[in-house]
């Protein structure tokens, strides 16, 4: 567990309920979030109240169900507002470039939760070096974000890495 796990836990005053808590989110791997509100809604205090002990873990259960990236990212992204035009001297600097320069629109069109962080990130994956075109925090997911530009058709080495990768066409 975190430490915001263990600052959440010393908000209870019940050591019993405490330990119960911090026992619970460890074995569940409850997030911060799901083990706040488990805390907020009393979950131990109704668990032990209750006659049907099942049927409030159920409830518990599905509340805390695990947050779905697919509700935090699009499939397709409308870029139109780069305005770019289809050339044979288009290349994936320009896209790059252009998306830093409309940011706040780019921004928009990702959705909640992404925020920049960097743009050409070296990164070292299994002993090579690469860039990383944008990466982006999202605060929902708690996770990286990283996209690769790309420009003409998908190849088999576009997919190998574990990235995000935009595939620009008009």
């Amino acid at each position: 567990m975190s430490w915001s796990h263990y600052r959440i836990l010393l908000r209870v005053k019940d050591e019993t309920a405490r330990n119960w808590y911090m026992n619970e989110a460890a074995n569940q791997t409850w997030s911060t979030r799901q083990l706040d509100r488990q805390i907020s809604v009393l979950y131990y205090e109704r668990l032990l109240a209750s006659q049907d002990k099942k049927a409030v873990q159920i409830e518990a259960n599905t509340k805390l169900s695990e947050i779905e990236p697919e509700q935090f990212i699009h499939d397709p992204y409308v870029l139109e507002f780069l305005n770019l035009k289809n050339y044979p001297a288009l290349h994936e600097s320009t896209i790059e470039q252009a998306l830093i320069d409309n940011l706040q629109h780019f921004l928009l069109e990702l959705g909640t939760g992404f925020c920049f962080e960097s743009r050409q990130k070296l990164m070292r994956y299994e002993n090579d070096d690469f860039y990383v075109d944008l990466v982006f925090y999202h605060s929902v997911l708690n996770c990286h974000i990283l996209i690769d530009l790309k420009l003409g058709k998908l190849t088999h080495g576009d997919v190998g890495l574990p990235l995000y990768t935009f595939y620009y066409s008009l």
